[in-house]
């Protein structure tokens, strides 16, 4: 099965992270967003992969090329002006084939198990199935409710929590048979969550939900970006990258570190100086005599000053 995934936004709630970087590209655990999603795929069986992008392309294809060094095969496409989701998805058709493809938004990351997913949709003759994730307060998100044989009825955008049907939200991840492209219209915006699915769903085209309670974020926040990486430290997800980045350093002999740390290579820590888990320094950092890192993501080359303090 190939896959579609979603990368040309600007990622304007992450700025000014993404200023200058592909929100796709930003480090998880000092590799990549991307290579993450590229391991679960793998792990999944997919291996066939059209990247959508739009803003700055080539920092994607510049870092992973064909896909070859990454186990997968890789194509892009560029979008001159933004499409929105669907037709984003409408512009890479050339790529795509007659069997049923996936199609990710580029900042979700997940273990939802996409095998079972792809089950369930050929045994309910789904024309495009949707994953859906509960959530404790499903009035920030577009709900989506399904009968009791799980074939949607409906979408509401944003209800309030007292009257939502049900708290299980779209969760960004989508399986679709081939024709459901001629749905789509060509070189123009259209959206998955406004246009297309309540589109089907009004002409009864069979749209099927997956549940799961698998591990699901959206980490197109800060906030959110930071959970993620504590997230994978801590063990709440299982990360499918084995090399994650680790390098010779220079650990003064009476700092502490504490809990899960993630040191890149070439850092040198400081006298006294103590790092206090879940914390992910990327490669040339330095952290000098008594600062205290707590819970944070250092990028590439950071230097945290004498007797600083970061927390979270």
């Amino acid at each position: 099965m190939k896959a579609v995934i979603l990368v040309g936004g600007e990622g304007t709630r992450l700025r000014p992270l993404t200023c200058r970087t592909v929100k796709a590209m930003l480090p998880i655990l000092n590799r990549p967003f991307l290579e993450h999603l590229f391991a679960y795929l793998r792990h999944n069986d997919v291996k066939d992969i059209i990247l959508a992008s739009c803003y700055l392309p080539g920092q994607i294809e510049g870092y992973f090329g064909d896909g070859s060094d990454f186990g997968i095969r890789l194509k892009y496409t560029v979008e001159e002006s933004p499409l929105g989701t669907a037709g984003a998805v409408k512009n890479a058709e050339m790529h795509l084939d007659d069997a049923p493809f996936l199609v990710f938004n580029g900042d979700i990351f997940t273990d939802i198990d996409l095998k079972a997913m792809l089950s369930l949709h050929k045994q309910k003759g789904a024309k495009a199935s949707i994953a859906l994730t509960p959530v404790e307060d499903p009035s920030a998100y577009g709900v989506v409710e399904t009968d009791n044989n799980g074939r949607v009825l409906r979408f509401i955008e944003k209800p309030p929590r007292e009257t939502a049907p049900t708290n299980l939200i779209n969760a960004g991840i989508y399986i679709l048979n081939s024709e459901i492209l001629g749905e789509i219209p060509a070189g123009v915006k259209f959206m998955f969550e406004h246009h297309l699915f309540p589109s089907l769903v009004e002409k009864d085209i069979p749209v099927y939900g997956f549940p799961s309670d698998e591990y699901w974020i959206d980490m197109g926040t800060p906030e959110k970006y930071l959970s993620l990486n504590h997230d994978l430290l801590s063990g709440r997800s299982p990360v499918h990258i084995s090399d994650i980045e680790r390098g010779q350093n220079t650990v003064h002999p009476t700092a502490r570190m504490d809990g899960p740390v993630i040191l890149g290579g070439n850092c040198r820590v400081g006298a006294e100086a103590r790092i206090v888990g879940p914390t992910v320094v990327g490669s040339g950092c330095r952290i000098l005599e008594g600062a205290c890192v707590e819970g944070a993501v250092l990028w590439r080359d950071v230097g945290v000053g004498r007797g600083a303090r970061l927390l979270n």
